[in-house]
């Protein structure tokens, strides 16, 4: 869907009429397109007192990935990126230098452009309260740095678990998204490196070539962009959904050169029949993205069975049941990687939204709980957490609602399914293997009821 507002002010004679007014003023974001650069001016890399030997790791991955790199910036200076590695403070003292020094070089951020910190997680500081409080001191910068950002640039952070290098496959995996147009509606998050797990990619515009990835809900919407974006990354798909959107699900599969399976997830049989489907076709299953999803919005004093129960058994137990046959079987190759779409609405709840939220906290908690039991086969588990994304559902909402609701993030607009799509891709990639039981917001750093 369009968001026509958006288009007006950022074009023209409405663009400058919406200036003088003082109306809220949405960019247009960066976003990723085949042949883009990583990013399309420096990239300035600042760290504390400690932590130049980090600074220097990231820095020279940066070059190797052909971006101009800078170890200092002034006010004049313009940068696409600034990476801010806090890996070694151990006073909240410690903050105050290198983040000021970012501070100094906000006004020259390009349009679109990047703030990612990389720091270590607070319980690594164990029972030292200073080392923690300055852990924890820098999340607070990232996320509240993010909510100052403007012309479409975000924030996020890297939490990279003690014992873990700053070259891991998986940190490195994730300053590359995060520095991407592929992470454009995702802001003030912090994204946690907990092992060395994964690997680099051979090729960073194709890391799942000769994957097999199955795909539920994927005829229209954030389903089909899903299944789109994996096939683009090299995937081999297979695009499930209901009998009934068989016509949508075969056009979405022609597309991308992949299968389709007309399933019902809530099936018996469901898990038996996607089984022996992908082991007809293609030998194995790599990747598992549980985006099959339904709503039957109802204030709680109007909820009855019949609204409650398909919205469980669609979103949650579905997912629960396949995943759970999946790990029973010898499906699943060396390195399976679980996604499962949740949504802000689970984290932080939403109103008429009971029954939604129980299966949307749901998967989050499918996740926690089977993330050893990836991790131990060499895989992982992981969730997606959209918020208002620009839709069929959506569309469907009130005019006044639906503008409230675009704008109500730190970016002023809704996202796209692409930008739910590309989260996806990420976490299913080789390079993510050491980030696992994690809730990967996608929301432009809002949270819906919070």
């Amino acid at each position: 869907m369009t968001d026509r507002y958006l288009d007006l002010v950022n074009s023209g004679v409405t663009a400058s009429l919406a200036k003088r007014l003082g109306l809220p003023r949405p960019a247009v974001l960066r976003r990723h397109r085949a042949g883009d650069p990583l990013v399309p001016e420096p990239v300035l890399v600042v760290n504390d007192a400690g932590s130049a030997p980090d600074a220097d790791a990231l820095a020279d991955a940066l070059v190797d990935w052909g971006l101009d790199v800078r170890r200092h910036g002034t006010r004049e200076d313009r940068f696409g990126a600034v990476v801010l590695v806090l890996t070694s403070v151990s006073s909240p003292a410690d903050l105050r230098d290198p983040t000021l020094a970012v501070g100094a070089t906000l006004r020259g951020l390009a349009r679109g452009g990047r703030v990612v910190t990389v720091s270590r997680p607070a319980s690594g500081a164990g029972a030292d309260a200073r080392h923690a409080a300055a852990r924890r001191g820098a999340e607070g910068i990232v996320r509240s740095l993010a909510k100052e950002l403007r012309g479409g640039a975000t924030g996020n952070g890297i939490l990279v678990s003690d014992g873990v290098d700053l070259t891991a496959a998986s940190v490195l995996g994730a300053l590359r998204f995060l520095l991407s147009g592929r992470s454009a509606f995702v802001d003030g998050q912090l994204l946690a490196v907990t092992s060395a797990a994964g690997s680099l990619p051979a090729d960073w515009d194709r890391p799942l070539a000769g994957q097999v990835a199955v795909v539920t809900g994927a005829a229209q919407g954030i389903g089909a962009a899903i299944a789109r974006t994996l096939a683009r990354d090299g995937a081999r798909v297979v695009a499930v959904d209901v009998p009934a959107s068989g016509d949508a699900l075969a056009a979405v599969a022609n597309e991308i050169h992949g299968s389709a399976l007309q399933l019902d997830v809530t099936a018996d049989d469901a898990a038996a029949r996607l089984i022996d489907h992908v082991a007809t076709r293609h030998g194995r299953l790599d990747v598992v993205v549980h985006n099959a999803g339904i709503t039957r919005d109802k204030l709680l004093a109007n909820m009855n069975a019949e609204k409650w129960d398909p919205v469980l058994g669609v979103n949650v137990l579905a997912p629960l049941r396949i995943t759970e046959t999946l790990l029973d079987s010898d499906a699943l190759g060396p390195t399976p990687r679980v996604i499962g779409v949740s949504s802000t609405s689970g984290i932080a709840g939403n109103r008429g939204q009971t029954n939604y939220a129980a299966s949307k906290a749901g998967v989050i908690g499918m996740v926690h709980a089977w993330a050893p039991e990836l991790a131990s086969r060499g895989g992982t588990i992981n969730a997606v957490a959209p918020g208002f994304i620009e839709t069929q559902i959506t569309a469907r909402m009130p005019t006044l609602t639906r503008q409230v609701a675009r704008r109500l993030n730190s970016l002023q607009q809704g996202g796209q399914p692409v930008d739910v799509a590309e989260a996806i891709a990420f976490l299913a990639s080789p390079q993510a293997g050491g980030i696992n039981g994690e809730v990967l917001r996608v929301c432009g750093q809002n949270m819906v009821g919070a």
